[in-house]
């Protein structure tokens, strides 16, 4: 049997796997070849390493490991870098750190976001107005900023499961990465000669699949569509993998949602917590 993994080790997939997103060429987002958006590369491994240590501490509650590194990450960068990554990495830490590999990775998440409560949902609603992320809009159940009448996390989630990705990740157990973006991932790293090139073809994928939440909260859903339909044509430049004679392309159509304010915030995040879930299967069989 396979013990669960020890904090260190869940903090070094943390850091791995944003570093990893950084390195690759992602059209639309920051990277190593372009910043964007006001943040540079550096904004991001800031966070990366404050957020590492709080994402990966045992004696913490998935609520208290949002706020915290949130925190963290706010204090060393002033800006909403990384919100996202955090709500999708702190279950995933939390399980990596409970579960052996007997039991299995996602069996364990899916048990930790159903016991979710209502003080997990007080420190997610702390951290998310801390945050501040651009684009967050009022609704009339489950708001933020209004939580007199107290409500668990994933009742939160659940109400917000139609119109946000990552609300939507914790009501399904995050299929959206287990079920569909960790067997591209896999594809992508067998045949690609670079495993940045991997990187990007997961995030085309994702762009190209899904409507990126991000740029629906900013710009509305015609918008996002723009940008799946963009990515689509531009499949042969990534798909079965993106290489060196993708860049060309792909840095065109970086300049031209760069150009626009177009950002797949969302896109990002759930490429982060798809190579942090690889990260740690990684680690359990070493």
């Amino acid at each position: 049997m396979t013990a669960p993994l020890a904090p260190e080790k869940i903090s070094a997939a943390f850091i791995a796997a944003c570093r990893a997103e950084l390195e690759a060429l992602k059209p639309g987002n920051v990277h190593r070849h372009s910043a964007g958006h006001g943040m540079e590369i550096a904004h991001f491994e800031r966070a990366a390493e404050a957020a590492a240590g709080p994402i990966a501490d045992p004696a913490l509650s998935v609520g208290k490991r949002i706020l915290r590194a949130t925190e963290a990450s706010f204090a060393a960068t002033g800006l909403n870098t990384n919100l996202g990554i955090v709500l999708l990495c702190a279950p995933l830490a939390k399980a990596a750190g409970e579960t052996t590999l007997d039991v299995g990775l996602r069996r364990r998440l899916d048990i930790i976001l159903s016991s979710l409560d209502k003080q997990d949902a007080e420190d997610a609603f702390a951290a998310i107005r801390l945050a501040n992320p651009a684009g967050l809009g009022k609704v009339e159940a489950g708001d933020v900023r209004e939580i007199a009448k107290p409500i668990t996390l994933i009742a939160a989630m659940r109400l917000a499961a139609e119109r946000d990705r990552i609300a939507n990740a914790y009501v399904t157990a995050y299929s959206d990465i287990f079920d569909f973006a960790l067997p591209v991932l896999k594809d992508a790293r067998a045949i690609a000669n670079d495993s940045n090139f991997a990187v990007t073809t997961l995030h085309m994928t994702f762009l190209a699949e899904f409507l990126d939440t991000h740029i629906i909260r900013k710009y509305g859903e015609p918008a996002a569509e723009t940008v799946r339909q963009e990515a689509r044509a531009l499949r042969r430049s990534w798909s079965p993998i993106a290489s060196a004679k993708s860049i060309g392309p792909l840095v065109q159509f970086d300049a031209k949602m760069k150009s626009s304010g177009l950002n797949p915030g969302t896109t990002a995040d759930f490429v982060v917590a798809t190579l942090f879930a690889a990260g740690l299967i990684e680690r359990k069989h070493t």
